[in-house]
């Protein structure tokens, strides 16, 4: 149910953005296109190369990059676009969706997006728990975006809890399922 589809993988600063080049890869053997745009931080954890070779696309991540061609990314990439999927998304990116800020590549690109987003939340099970982070996703719903659960698992501080990134394989099974209905 992908094949076809044009991509938009947001990724924000969480560990489990090295998963990203995998799901990447599985998009595109399912004839998926794919380009990323990424926060700052979300590349200290996987690099723009890696991520350009695997999407065989440009890494959009810088707001006000040096004057050459015009082309405002944030509108030509909502343009281009089939659907948004944010994977990892922290607590920070969700709460700056919830909020309307927008003040990086991937928060403007959110908000000048008019189709289908997903969220692929990734966070410590404490921050996930938080009526603070718990509001700002029900705020998100109610304005359409669907989230894909977080498992339960050891986490990268050590402890276990539910806040894991689905698996990539899990994440492109639930949208070949949400696109077949």
């Amino acid at each position: 149910m992908l094949k076809g589809k044009k991509i938009l993988l947001g990724i924000s600063g969480g560990i489990a953005a090295y998963k990203c080049p995998e799901l990447i890869r599985q998009f595109i053997a399912q004839g998926a296109e794919v380009k990323v745009v990424a926060t700052k931080n979300g590349l200290e954890f996987v690099t723009p190369v890696t991520l350009q070779c695997v999407s065989r696309n440009r890494i959009y991540y810088e707001v006000f990059e040096p004057i050459g061609n015009f082309n405002p990314e944030h509108i030509s990439h909502a343009d281009w676009g089939d659907f948004m999927i944010v994977a990892p998304a922290t607590a920070n990116v969700i709460g700056k969706f919830a909020c309307g800020i927008a003040d990086d590549a991937l928060s403007t690109l959110f908000l000048a997006f008019n189709k289908k987003v997903f969220i692929a939340p990734a966070m410590n099970d404490k921050m996930y728990a938080h009526p603070i982070v718990q509001r700002n996703m029900q705020t998100l719903t109610e304005f359409g975006v669907q989230f894909i659960e977080p498992t339960y698992g050891e986490l990268a501080c050590g402890t276990e809890g539910k806040g894991r990134m689905e698996d990539p394989e899990n994440i492109v099974a639930f949208l070949n399922n949400y696109f077949k209905s």
